[in-house]
């Protein structure tokens, strides 16, 4: 058993460190560089070791004060939340098969998603929720105008491909959709494209922009930590940050901040790509969705903590795109990402066993 607690010490610290030294190369790429006074140094310390008990690295207050300007004791180290938090807000074992994609008609049947063609699931292909052979997967996926293809257990925009298929040939590279069934090779999900608001398109028409969510479950209240939205780049099919988008808040009115945030090096984005202003504009139906959010996080007993992506469509109807049971923090478009009063939070928090040593 000391073994065991051993290798989960080490793997928990290579973990953090793994975060530390990715976010400070993405330091180093800023053009504006602020350093923290001795005041605010003990300040973030002091809040850390009477919240959680332990100093936590200064890196990632350096990183956020240094690219949005503004100072707070109470940003989220991501070294730490990832290897130290997640884990004791969400049951880490079972994150895989409910967040699953394919598994999303089954949780939420209720909701609007986006019309699915085939899914692949462990190998297995199955259309309107029945078994079918790979040779009917291909066959049903002949001519299809506009579809989005991605992986269905990965995260932040990973293998995501908008395809048009003519006579089983896609856009893509001119492949067949056979081939590109024998890429992707298992776990994947394709789809129909989402036509969205007119409000939303108009911030760029190649991606989906969507709307995400971060809620946190507290005995029978689901709290909503923040709120907002990825917008894609021009001609870009994805929205999300880690893939070139640019992400800013949305206020509880629903109108937006004034900066957007992307990769290191596109720092408080004032317009979109499309000439947009972003501040003060208004995001359709996000009451609506910020409500469906929350009805469909009663049903993930197991996950305290989960991310939201909906889409709003023609109508103003909110469309449900995914969950994400390990999401990142989007402290740079909002802020710390547990508010301005986390105290309260991470005191709850550290009270749960960490779920993640299980799952190393």
């Amino acid at each position: 058993m000391k073994s065991l607690k051993t290798t989960s010490k080490i793997k928990k610290i290579a973990l953090e460190f793994s975060f530390y030294y990715e976010i400070w190369k993405k330091y180093r790429k800023l053009s504006v560089k602020r350093k923290l006074t001795r005041a605010q140094k003990k300040e973030i310390q002091k809040f850390y070791k009477k919240t959680i008990g332990r100093r936590v690295p200064l890196i990632w207050h350096k990183f956020l004060y240094s690219r949005t300007g503004n100072f707070s004791p109470y940003y989220i180290p991501v070294g730490v939340y990832r290897s130290e938090m997640i884990g004791r807000m969400n049951n880490f074992p079972f994150k895989d098969a409910y967040a699953d994609k394919n598994v999303a008609e089954l949780l939420f049947p209720d909701v609007i998603q986006p019309k699915t063609f085939v899914k692949n699931i462990n190998h297995h292909f199955y259309a309107d929720g029945q078994p079918i052979s790979r040779e009917e997967a291909v066959a049903r996926c002949q001519n299809i105008e506009d579809a989005i293809i991605k992986p269905s257990l990965l995260t932040r925009g990973e293998g995501v491909r908008r395809i048009h298929i003519h006579n089983g040939i896609t856009d893509y590279k001119e492949k067949s959709i056979d081939q590109l069934f024998k890429e992707y090779e298992r776990d994947f999900i394709l789809q129909a494209t989402v036509h969205q608001h007119e409000r939303m398109k108009a911030l760029n028409p190649a991606s989906v922009n969507t709307i995400r969510l971060l809620t946190y479950r507290r005995d029978m209240e689901i709290i909503l930590l923040y709120a907002v939205i990825r917008i894609g780049r021009a001609g870009q099919v994805i929205d999300n940050e880690s893939a070139g988008g640019i992400s800013t808040l949305i206020h509880p009115d629903g109108t937006l901040g004034q900066y957007a945030f992307g990769a290191p090096g596109h720092d408080q984005v004032e317009k979109t790509d499309t000439g947009i202003t972003l501040n003060g504009y208004a995001i359709p139906s996000f009451q609506e969705v910020v409500e469906t959010a929350k009805r469909l996080h009663y049903r993930l007993p197991h996950f305290n903590i989960a991310a939201w992506d909906f889409a709003v469509g023609e109508q103003g109807e909110p469309i449900f795109i995914e969950w994400n049971a390990d999401p990142d923090l989007s402290q740079s478009a909002f802020g710390p990402g547990f508010g301005d009063h986390p105290e309260a939070f991470l005191k709850e928090i550290y009270q749960n066993r960490n779920t993640r040593h299980s799952y190393w």
